[in-house]
């Protein structure tokens, strides 16, 4: 346990995130690769964060893996709910959340946090509307780069309705739009907003407490932040970490491991 960092790992649907911080609870490096559990893409995430500060496994203290794929990962010191690495990671970025909003690749989560410890939470059925897998879907379709999606929603000058909540229906109503030469900004809005109606309803549920912080791949989205905004009624923070907030939570349970066998 004498290594200088300690290392989160969230093995994700779609993506797995590392984080290494040093004993001072900074971040000294993270990296994100777009492949999850099942794949090589949490070894890859591990490597290239490694890679960034030149060590190896003998300088890391604790390893805390959380996320879809946590049990799967060999080396973890401990495994941890990604609800509380989510919530714990979210208070480190923004310490006046109380609310936070995660849209992953395969679920939507809301949690209250108290003084970064989580006190309750919602998370949506296991199907891919409202989700970043959703997203992905529709940019195909659209044959657009995910990234763009963001720019594009904002450019709407009459954002159209998608009304199914099933993946496959809206998919299908967005083919219709397309057939009938709709603006392509148009139905990006649309999505977007049926995005944030979906996650409103469950954020709803929950109930809003402010400060409100949205973490997760779909928070990079400013157009989806901005529909969610409207439909809750309040400003909704993040950061350009927010991706990472599940590793992070787990790194800072890693380094608490190190400290209490120190």
């Amino acid at each position: 346990m004498n290594g200088k960092y300690a290392m989160g790992i969230d093995i994700g649907s779609a993506t797995s995130k590392c984080v290494l911080i040093g004993k001072d609870g900074n971040i000294a490096a993270n990296s994100l690769i777009a492949s999850g559990t099942g794949t090589a893409g949490p070894s890859m995430a591990v490597e290239a964060a490694f890679g960034k500060l030149g060590v190896t496994r003998e300088n890391i203290s604790a390893i805390v893996s959380t996320g879809y794929g946590r049990n799967s990962f060999p080396g973890a010191d401990k495994t941890m709910s990604e609800l509380s690495c989510h919530a714990r990671g979210a208070y480190h970025l923004y310490p006046e959340a109380k609310t936070v909003i995660d849209i992953g690749g395969q679920d939507a989560k809301v949690l209250h946090i108290s003084n970064g410890a989580l006190s309750q939470f919602l998370m949506n059925d296991k199907c891919a509307a409202g989700t970043g897998r959703f997203l992905e879907v529709m940019s195909h379709v659209l044959q657009l780069d995910i990234s763009e999606m963001s720019e594009a929603g904002a450019r709407a000058e009459k954002p159209l309705e998608i009304s199914s909540t099933c993946t496959v229906f809206a998919e299908s109503e967005v083919i219709s739009h397309l057939s009938r030469s709709a603006s392509i900004n148009d139905i990006v809005a649309g999505i977007h907003k049926s995005v944030a109606t979906r996650t409103a309803g469950l954020v709803k549920r929950l109930g809003v407490i402010p400060e409100v912080f949205m973490t997760g791949g779909v928070a990079r989205n400013e157009n989806v932040r901005h529909y969610l905004s409207r439909e809750l009624g309040v400003d909704i923070k993040t950061s350009p970490l927010a991706q990472y907030a599940g590793a992070l939570g787990a790194a800072l349970f890693a380094l608490e491991l190190t400290n209490n066998k120190e």
